[in-house]
């Protein structure tokens, strides 16, 4: 039986870690700024309406500037999108993070990165504050799809790589043709 004790913040962290989930770039744009980060807390809400819940630190820098809008953009990365997952990731000054990013403005003025699997711009319809985040759930006033290639996961702290025909590789994990792992 796996360890069973209260769950505290690290062994939290290392549960979630199996949780292997898509990755993003979540946008935002007031007036003249710009601002976005790399979000793997984000998931389908409804159909009827579409709608999407994104999960933002409070202390995000992006949040000032989605709550100014009133809107988000979703941008679902592509597993060769790595360095703009980091990037957006980063501790970087927001114009520091869009400085040479190929992307284009959405209906709503978000940026939307090119290359992308695909693109969703929404608008916020509800806030909720709950322990030091903010979940924000946008319906969905556009959509789009993008290439149609491997996507970006992420998986014990790590990154999966594609290897090929619709592949993909997770940290931490055995190839194809490696011996089974010993029984415990």
């Amino acid at each position: 039986m796996a360890d069973d004790r209260a769950p505290d913040g690290t062994g939290f962290r290392r549960l979630m870690g199996r949780w292997a989930t898509g990755v993003s770039v979540v946008t935002a744009h007031h007036g003249t700024a710009d601002a976005g980060l790399t979000v793997n807390a984000l998931l389908s809400v409804a159909l009827q309406p579409p709608s999407l819940l994104v999960s933002l630190t409070r202390d995000a820098d992006t949040v000032p500037v989605l709550e100014a809008s009133g809107a988000f953009g979703v941008s679902f990365l592509a597993a060769d999108q790595r360095q703009l997952s980091e990037r957006f990731a980063s501790t970087l000054p927001p114009p520091e993070k869009f400085r040479d990013v190929p992307f284009h403005r959405g209906a709503l003025g978000v940026a939307l990165l090119d290359g992308a699997l695909g693109w969703a711009e929404c608008r916020v319809v509800a806030r909720t504050e709950r322990y030091d985040h903010l979940l924000f759930v946008g319906e969905v006033a556009r959509q789009a799809l993008g290439r149609d290639v491997d996507p970006l996961l992420f998986y014990r702290s790590g990154y999966a790589e594609a290897v090929g025909n619709g592949r993909l590789r997770l940290p931490g994990s055995r190839g194809p043709d490696a011996p089974p792992a010993p029984p415990r």
